[in-house]
């Protein structure tokens, strides 16, 4: 190639691929081509490798965030798989998220990471891009900024973690993080066993090691087409990760030549969704999974309105539970992948699953199944059962309405410790707020019964800036000393897909909001769920609801800077932006300009 003509005043720049795509406006294309040659030249490269096509690689590396601790590794593998296949690999930064270690919640950042996620790849000369991420909220940010810059994608997740061992038994994050704690919080444990637990509950690099968010997440990936098939289970510690890096920057090569056809716009279509949550619900997914589809649908300007919580209800309810892992089960994400992971799992779903929808390898969902024969595992090792004979027929997460949730509420039914729970009507005990709960909810004297309904007001998007995972109420400590170790619980938060019990999350509206009903719900009111009726609902008449709403509306005039809901419109910076902007639950949380259509 002449490439002198980068500075042939006479012809044109084509700017459609490479280094000549996106130039800096300085005026002048030829002279922004050649400014930016002289400062990529400053890092060593030559024409040669500057005439190659260009796969940007996001690394979300970061020392506060143990899930992510492998992806100097990956970068490597994919570096290898890209550049022994002719094109220039060059990584870029973006936040990196991490569930313990951001304030409020890694959930107040996640619209923060796709905002940055999406214009870091319009921004910069990429063709394709690699997506590393893992911890929760980090690989929904990345789709959703993927799916709006609309650049090809393909996801590398940095895998789960081994799992601990514990006096002879396996231990892993996090379910077994809650399990050990609430036996510690009942008496049951003392100081010293729950700090040896400690120490062994993340005995390596990765990301929790069961069915969680990020491994919920992995696996939606997969039904989506964006990873392999293995790519949603080797372990974080495992050269078969390292591999599938390999793998992940070859393909990001090949991905160039499709044109628009492997775009996400264009790749990812409704059946595509659907695949997705099927798999959810087969998994015993996280709850945290629906608000971020639903933040992710509603991105794609074909197919955001075409889904919406009742798609994922209708769709439970034809989708049984396969897969034995803790929360809803009892092994870890090290035995799925033996097992045969997603490639086994797909195969069970068949009848249910869209097969002709389109991969990232040019290929369709089915003809990917179809090279990929079942593997001969013994059934006594398997933890994924056959389609005609599931741990549970159906409704992994089911999706709740009534005059408590008008726009509906979740919960992950298959994670119930006491299913007489599913259906349930008692006197509420509520909590106006975390700080509310923190001070009496291990009082002795707190009016509380194993019947009572546990209500936890104000942990919404705006209530409690991020919605956090505050969903898990703790049973309180004397029901807990008596052996008590579930109740039903209600809130407008999330909780940890690590999380079990008999759990409502994601009322929406929430509780902060002037016309929310779970806002003025008080102690004693009688609180029904029905989840084979698909019911949630508050024991008061529809004159109670507007008598109590108007005169909460009247206290929170009184004190208008006090109340998140009305103060946003004079917060400052990213915080103001998420008060004024986030939507509610049943939206994804995203912010109403972000969404495919706009504000």
């Amino acid at each position: 190639m002449d490439n002198n003509s980068d500075y042939d005043l006479s012809r044109p720049i084509d700017p459609s691929q490479g280094m000549r795509q996106g130039l800096t406006s300085y005026g002048d294309a030829h002279f922004s081509l050649f400014l930016r040659k002289v400062f990529i030249k400053a890092l060593g490269y030559n024409e040669d490798a500057l005439t190659r096509p260009i796969i940007g690689i996001i690394n979300t590396y970061s020392s506060f965030n143990p899930c992510h601790a492998n992806i100097p590794q990956l970068i490597d593998a994919v570096k290898r798989g890209v550049q022994l296949n002719g094109g220039l690999a060059i990584d870029f930064p973006t936040i990196s998220l991490h569930e313990s270690f951001a304030a409020p919640t890694s959930m107040f950042l996640r619209n923060l990471m796709s905002m940055d996620t999406e214009e870091m790849i319009r921004a910069q000369p990429v063709d394709a891009v690699v997506m590393i991420g893992g911890c929760d909220k980090t690989t929904p940010a990345q789709l959703m900024g993927g799916i709006s810059a609309n650049k090809p994608i393909l996801h590398l997740v940095t895998g789960p973690m081994m799992p601990g061992s514990h006096n002879g038994a396996r231990i892993g994050a996090c379910t077994d993080c809650r399990n050990n704690w609430a036996s510690f919080r009942a008496g049951t444990m003392d100081i010293e066993e729950i700090s040896t637990i400690n120490e062994e509950l993340a005995p390596t690099a990765g990301t929790c090691g069961v069915m969680g968010t990020a491994s919920t997440m992995a696996c939606i990936l997969v039904a989506l087409g964006l990873v392999p098939f293995k790519g949603a289970s080797a372990p974080a510690v495992s050269s078969a990760r390292l591999r599938i890096a390999e793998e992940t920057g070859a393909n990001a090569v090949a991905i160039i030549t499709a044109g628009e056809t492997l775009k996400p716009q264009s790749l990812l279509t409704r059946e595509s969704f659907i695949n997705a949550i099927t798999v959810l619900q087969s998994i015993g997914g996280s709850t945290n999974a629906v608000v971020h589809l639903m933040a992710i649908i509603n991105r794609h300007p074909k197919v955001a309105g075409t889904i919406t919580l009742d798609t994922f209800d209708e769709i439970g309810r034809r989708t049984p539970l396969l897969v034995d892992l803790k929360p809803s089960g009892s092994n870890y994400m090290t035995d799925f992948h033996n097992s045969g992971g997603m490639t086994v799992l797909l195969h069970e779903l068949r009848p249910l699953l869209h097969l002709g929808v389109l991969t990232v390898s040019g290929k369709t969902l089915g003809e990917c199944l179809d090279r990929e024969p079942l593997a001969s595992i013994p059934r006594e090792l398997q933890c994924i059962q056959p389609f005609d004979s599931p741990l549970y027929p159906g409704s992994s997460i089911v999706v709740l309405r009534g005059n408590l949730a008008p726009q509906g509420a979740v919960m992950k039914a298959s994670a119930s410790k006491n299913r007489q729970l599913l259906k349930h009507s008692a006197k509420a005990v509520v909590f106006a707020g975390s700080a509310d709960m923190a001070r009496r909810i291990d009082d002795e004297d707190l009016s509380v019964t194993p019947e009572s309904i546990l209500v936890l007001q104000n942990i919404g998007p705006v209530g409690n800036p991020g919605m956090p995972e505050a969903g898990l109420i703790p049973i309180p400590r004397k029901l807990a000393a008596q052996g008590v170790t579930d109740m039903l619980r209600i809130s407008d938060g999330r909780m940890s897909g690590t999380a079990g019990g008999t759990i409502v999350l994601h009322v929406s509206p929430e509780a902060a909001d002037p016309e929310s009903v779970l806002g003025i719900v008080r102690d004693g009111d009688v609180v029904t769920c029905n989840v084979d009726e698909r019911i949630l609902h508050v024991e008061i008449s529809n004159e109670e609801i507007e008598q109590r709403q108007s005169a909460r509306r009247e206290e929170e005039a009184k004190t208008r800077d006090a109340q998140p809901w009305r103060a946003r419109g004079k917060m400052r910076g990213y915080r103001g932006l998420y008060m004024r902007s986030v939507n509610q639950a049943d939206q994804g949380a995203d912010f109403d300009f972000l969404r495919a259509e706009g504000p």
